[in-house]
């Protein structure tokens, strides 16, 4: 492979330890809450992302899921960068248990 040449390197994600998007992202409103998930049954050479989307309680936490929905790795690290920029922040939480 010579220097320069096209789509030489273009795997690399600089500065990611993860392979995939994964946690809680929380929108600046703390109404709403996207929980990215690895879809354990895609294959290695087409890994698939779910994005859960919640309803978030007065305290920023999950309430009732509004919806689901699964996108390709590549379009699921698009969504999770645009999301940050737009002012989501990253949230360490829990499913809450079911009664």
């Amino acid at each position: 492979m010579a220097l320069g040449g096209a789509n030489v390197w273009t795997n690399f994600s600089y500065g990611y330890c993860n392979d995939s998007p994964s946690g809680w992202l929380l929108n600046p409103q703390r109404s709403r809450l996207i929980l990215f998930a690895r879809n354990k049954k895609s294959s290695k050479n087409n890994i698939r992302i779910f994005a859960y989307t919640y309803y978030a309680n007065d305290l920023g936490e999950p309430s009732t899921i509004k919806s689901v929905s699964q996108m390709p790795l590549d379009d699921a690290w698009d969504k999770w960068h645009d999301l940050q920029l737009d002012g989501w922040t990253f949230e360490e939480l829990e499913l809450p248990e079911s009664r």
